[in-house]
């Protein structure tokens, strides 16, 4: 029965990405040294903060049986237009800043979650629609120029550290405080999945929305509160990468939605919904974050890394399709 167990847990999806991982950290450490070092823990938490954010919130819509590539266009929204109006108004309020990111992110999630569950109109068609008509109006309205000076307590926010190393060249690195934010995310969210019946309301309609209606689970309501929490997260990150970058940019943001979703389908949520784990998701975004940033250390050109993490999300998909039909043969046998 141990046996049984420990083959299962070594053969997951999830253990095949952490196979990866490895093999992709020793052989970039061989090619270069200085990847070993703490320095390295730093920058790729710093690059994948907002990544972490947005992957988990889609975790969420996927299982729930959904899809959801507004988010792009909804933290844009929600990071740009705050600081227009601040700097228009010569307000300076950090706090101020995100309740008004989120309350942005909520409108607009709300506008997917009616479109979706009472109009119907299928996630990928409504949420795209949503991303093209927010990001048009953004443009026509608001323009398209960097704001490269924060408000002075939004720019404070970015020098906000846990620590501070420094590495054997000398360079200090230092942890943006920031990076606890999805860590507490992700325990919410890992928390509210696996032991509420909120959790088990999302992972039934993704399984099967009929037969989750017909065990009692409100869909439509479960519906709006995936998308409406899709959308203030999705504000809430944008105000997080505005801070991060030091700069307000309408645009920086858009088309990041593929790979986001790409990290959460090679975390092993199934994009017909009903399965996701918040692990799975984690491992996902450092692998295509470790393919991003750093493949080019093994003189791997930049356009073959478009091809590896396609070749990552084929292979990862399919080891979870082939389990799934093994698990559905012995249950027929």
């Amino acid at each position: 029965m141990k046996q049984s167990k420990w083959k299962e847990i070594l053969t997951s999806n999830q253990m095949f990405i952490v196979y990866i991982i490895v093999v992709l950290c020793i052989a970039i450490s061989m090619k270069t040294p200085a990847f070993a070092e703490v320095s390295t823990i730093i920058t790729l938490a710093r690059a994948l903060l907002v990544t972490l954010w947005f992957a988990i919130c889609e975790m969420v819509v996927i299982i729930s049986g959904g899809i959801d590539v507004s988010f792009p266009a909804i933290a844009c929204a929600s990071l740009y237009i705050p600081i227009c109006v601040f700097k228009e108004n010569d307000i300076d309020n950090v706090v101020l800043a995100f309740v008004f990111a989120a309350a942005i992110g909520l409108v607009i999630g709300i506008i997917n979650a009616v479109l979706i569950s009472l109009l119907q109109i299928p996630p990928l068609i409504a949420t795209l629609g949503v991303s093209s008509i927010t990001q048009g109006m953004l443009l026509t309205f608001f323009g398209t120029r960097q704001i490269s000076r924060l408000p002075s307590t939004i720019a404070a926010l970015n020098k906000v550290y846990l620590f501070t190393y420094q590495s054997k060249a000398g360079n200090n690195y230092s942890m943006t405080a920031l990076i606890l934010v999805p860590i507490i995310l992700y325990i919410v969210v890992y928390i509210v999945l696996k032991y509420t019946m909120l959790g088990r309301g999302i992972y039934a309609i993704g399984g099967d929305a009929n037969a989750a209606r017909i065990a009692g689970f409100n869909v439509v309501r479960l519906q709006f509160i995936v998308y409406i929490f899709s959308g203030v997260m999705a504000g809430i990150a944008g105000m997080i990468y505005c801070v991060l970058n030091k700069a307000a940019n309408p645009l920086n943001l858009m088309g990041s939605e593929m790979m986001i979703i790409a990290a959460v389908v090679v975390g092993g949520t199934r994009m017909s919904g009903g399965h996701g784990t918040v692990l799975g998701t984690i491992l996902g975004v450092v692998l295509i974050g470790l393919i991003q940033n750093n493949l080019i250390m093994l003189g791997v050109p930049t356009y073959w890394q478009t091809f590896v993490v396609g070749a990552v999300i084929v292979v990862g998909t399919a080891i979870t399709s082939l389990k799934e039909l093994a698990v559905q043969k012995n249950q027929k046998v």
